[in-house]
């Protein structure tokens, strides 16, 4: 298992020279170190899990409470980590570059750049401006010592602008401008997901399945994906089991108790001397 920060990064690289992996995406330091138990071997952070647990809404967490989360998670395992870094926290290139570096001292493995604005009437970057944002967040990196791996985001169909081929000219601009690794979340079907590998080939694709779905994760491999990851989707889960029962006891019930982990289980689970 690498436990230094260039180890980790080194993994993380081969883990996307082949084959698909799974990229889990815990949002504290419990669910991480779960998640090490079962044999993963890398997980992402999720900026709405994370947002969730410091009761905000996604996209809504400072910097710098993020670049803490990233350090906390980072130094809670010995699994790469890939940063869900949202928009780079800057409109500008240089803006971003300050972030990127900032992100990569935290000691994380890959760290992601969306191309979003936060702003509903205008939700993309014109695509000269997210490609210069790239390559800010790419110089960044590389003036780091290069070992981080940066993956590439376009937010078309999680932005309401769901156009597959603007989603694919951003990615294949993205990618010329240094991105390692390219991302589209919110394809869903086959087709979608061949189109986005072709297009970017031979650099590797993550796909985000984040809830019920009909692919496995040997089906998207056969499709081209390099690795799957599940954004809040176990935030989710969690919250959802929590939400039951709370109604249930706001109800005067206890049955939101019945799926419930064993406390017994749970502190084997983190008990370091197990």
């Amino acid at each position: 298992m690498p436990r230094t920060v260039a180890g980790k990064r080194a993994a993380f690289r081969a883990l996307h020279e082949s084959g698909c992996f799974m990229l889990p995406n815990p949002w504290d330091v419990g669910s991480a170190r779960y998640l090490e138990t079962l044999g993963f071997k890398a997980l992402a952070t999720t900026s709405s899990g994370f947002a969730w647990s410091k009761g905000r809404a996604d996209n809504h967490v400072t910097r710098d409470l993020v670049l803490a989360h990233l350090r906390e998670i980072v130094e809670a395992t010995g699994l790469p980590v890939n940063a869900d870094f949202e928009n780079g926290f800057g409109a500008t290139p240089d803006e971003v570059a300050h972030s990127v570096r900032l992100a990569v001292e935290t000691g994380v493995a890959g760290l992601s750049i969306e191309d979003s604005t936060g702003d509903a009437s205008a939700p993309l970057f014109p695509v000269d401006i997210a490609v210069e944002r790239m390559k800010a967040a790419r110089r960044a990196i590389d003036e780091s010592g290069g070992d981080t791996l940066l993956v590439g985001r376009a937010e078309n169909f999680f932005a309401g602008k769901p156009d597959l081929d603007d989603a694919i000219a951003r990615l294949k601009a993205y990618s010329d401008a240094g991105a390692d690794c390219l991302y589209a979340p919110g394809i869903k079907t086959r087709e979608q997901i061949e189109a986005v590998v072709k297009a970017v080939a031979p650099k590797p694709v993550n796909l985000l399945i984040g809830g019920v779905s009909e692919f496995t994760l040997s089906d998207v491999a056969a499709f081209g994906v390099r690795r799957v990851s599940v954004g809040g989707g176990l935030a989710r889960a969690a919250w959802g089991g929590f939400i039951r029962a709370a109604q249930g006891l706001a109800d005067g019930r206890f049955d939101g108790f019945k799926d419930a982990a064993a406390g017994n289980d749970l502190n084997g689970i983190f008990d370091e001397r197990a």
